[in-house]
């Protein structure tokens, strides 16, 4: 048992030996040439590799400084740039014939600048298409005979050892390292294990003075990777300005001629995509709000599509609103041109209870996204939308809520994300603008006629033709039908510091107009009256159009005779009554 157990110690001492000795006794710096001359002619794009070191513990070599240019259409800033890549070899072949094959690859830290050109096309579309010599970065070395231009093992022939990243034997090398055939070379480049850790990714429009997007603590795991086959992949990042986002499923097999073309199926989470601080939105559109969505997307290389759920937290959606208390929801359905830019989406919006179908297109070709697009909403509850109006900028009389009844829309959404211009025409049906008495605001109606609004003013029906745009809302054709006053018509703007500036004509009920013959001394069974509408939509004003009144309405009613003996003065005088205007004395 002792003589065991000595000759046990002895093997792990010689074994212990030789892992310590060894690293230095193997030139694994010779092996840079290959790793350099295999990686330049499967990718296409000239990579240096700076200095490497062996771990026998870890069956590794470990590379320095690793570069990789970019398509020199592009620029001359090498495309990838990483701190250190640690290649996994089998030891033995290593060892024993100084033979290279590698098992997985590690990109740790690695700096990636991802350009878009105004034709759609990314820099690292030609990734392993194009040949070395082809893009002037450098001619393509021939691979050495053996592992770095060493001589070969004792019984060897003297021929050329496997491409980096293939497992296949020796008696297979010949055809594989072949120079002249750089399509051999991607078909054999293959991995058992891809990994890139705590990356980041830059993405911007080459050429462009826009802002770049940029991706942090990228993290990319990559199975059985080959050029010419599918492979399974997981991407995570921390997102601009905040969130995170995640993709799982397969790739490949990569597209020849356009590896951004390449064929993919995944599964993608979004958490906490801070619309605003990220960038893709230009801040002056007032867009703000924390999103997250849950799908699936694919390619085909040409087109892709995506389906899924997305929900906003305190969404805004106008440069004077306010984060909504309410969530937004919406089910897609999207297709996109990858050449193009351009795409098509079908989606259910909801608010709790309240839904709308939005579709159309958007094309993202420009500096912003561009929309055209229709969204209709019927008999939507008012309840659940009247917590987004200060998301949309909408401002209502300070104090007041609009509470029950319905609203409907068609409206049609066009241009620039961040200058979205929305028109069609909206309804709302009984509903109640609480707190708000129009009453008193047209003052002296409800006491001639005795039909008080009280404290709360009841719509029955509101329509409008609106524009909203960023030069301010313009809103035409009103119909606004409150029971206790009559129905008000006209048009108007709002203007993007909420200046009021409307036209309108009040169309009396029997009751009011009633009282207000006899306060005016006119007879008949109605009378539309003229007014404006100033101040803010926090704070309005109701002022008589006194020049309609007595050179329009007025005069088309009573002709020449004024009954009472009243002159056109005291007229006015009654009518501004209406509006809480002191008579002049």
């Amino acid at each position: 048992m002792k003589r065991a157990l000595k000759w046990i110690g002895i093997v792990v001492a010689v074994l212990v030996v030789i892992v310590l000795v060894l690293p230095f006794v193997i030139n694994v710096n010779s092996f840079r040439p290959r790793i350099e001359s295999e990686l330049t002619n499967a990718l296409g794009r000239k990579v240096t590799v700076g200095n490497i070191s062996l771990s026998l513990w870890s069956g590794s070599l470990a590379a320095e400084n690793i570069t990789i240019a970019d398509d020199p259409s592009y620029g001359h800033d090498p495309f990838i740039r990483a701190s250190s890549l640690n290649v996994g070899v089998e030891v033995m072949p290593l060892v024993l014939n100084k033979v290279l094959h590698i098992t997985d690859l590690t990109l740790s830290q690695p700096q990636v600048t991802l350009l878009r050109d105004k034709s759609g096309r990314w820099n690292f579309s030609t990734l392993g298409s194009a040949s070395p010599t082809k893009n002037g970065s450098a001619p393509a070395p021939t691979p050495a005979a053996g592992a770095g231009g060493s001589k070969p093992a004792p019984g060897q022939k003297n021929q050329p050892s496997a491409p980096a990243g293939t497992n296949q034997t020796s008696n297979n090398d010949k055809d594989a390292a072949n120079p002249a055939s750089e399509q051999s070379i991607q078909q054999n480049l293959s991995v058992g294990k891809l990994d890139i850790k705590d990356g980041q990714v830059t993405m911007a429009d080459a050429g462009s003075r826009g802002k770049a997007h940029v991706y942090k603590n990228v993290n990319v795991s990559v199975k059985n990777f080959s050029f010419s086959s599918q492979f399974p992949f997981t991407l995570s990042a921390d997102l601009p300005g905040g969130g995170s986002a995640k993709l799982d499923g397969t790739a490949g097999p990569i597209n020849p001629s356009d590896a951004a073309a390449t064929p993919l199926q995944a599964k993608i989470a979004v958490k906490g995509l801070d619309l605003a601080a990220s960038g893709f939105v230009d801040p002056s559109s007032g867009i703000a709000g924390i999103a997250a969505f849950d799908g699936q997307v694919s390619s085909d290389g040409t087109q892709a599509k995506s389906s899924g759920n997305a929900t906003a937290e305190k969404l805004k959606l106008s440069p004077k609103g306010t984060p909504a208390p309410r969530s937004v929801n919406l089910r897609y359905d999207t297709t996109y041109g990858l050449q193009k830019q351009t795409g098509q989406i079908q989606a259910d919006v909801s608010v709790a209870k309240a839904a709308a179908k939005l579709s159309g297109t958007y094309d993202l070709r420009g500096d912003s996204a561009v929309l055209n697009s229709k969204l209709n909403a019927d008999n939507m509850p008012v309840d659940d939308l009247e917590a987004m109006l200060p998301a949309l900028g909408v401002i209502l009389p300070s104090g007041s809520s609009l509470q029950g009844g319905t609203l409907s829309a068609d409206l049609n959404i066009t241009g620039p994300v961040d200058k979205l211009v929305i028109t069609g025409p909206v309804k709302l049906v009984n509903t109640k603008l609480a707190h708000f008495d129009m009453g008193s605001k047209l003052s002296a109606i409800s006491a001639l006629s005795g039909a008080k609004s009280g404290p709360d003013t009841s719509i029955q029906n509101f329509s409008s033709t609106v524009h909203v745009a960023p030069s301010g809302i313009q809103t035409e054709n009103i119909n606004l039908e409150i029971p206790a006053i009559g129905t008000l018509i006209g048009n108007g703007t709002i203007s993007p510091q909420n200046a009021l500036n409307y036209k309108m004509t009040a169309n009396l009920s029997g009751a009011v107009t009633s009282g207000l013959s006899q306060l005016a001394g006119l007879s008949g069974k109605s009378a539309s009256i003229p007014f404006f509408i100033q101040g803010t939509a926090s704070d309005p004003k109701f002022v008589p159009d006194v020049k309609g009144i007595v050179g329009s309405q007025l005069k088309n009613q009573l002709g020449s005779q004024i009954p009472g003996g009243q002159n056109g003065k005291g007229v006015v005088d009654a009518i501004g009554g209406l509006f809480g205007k002191k008579k002049k004395q």
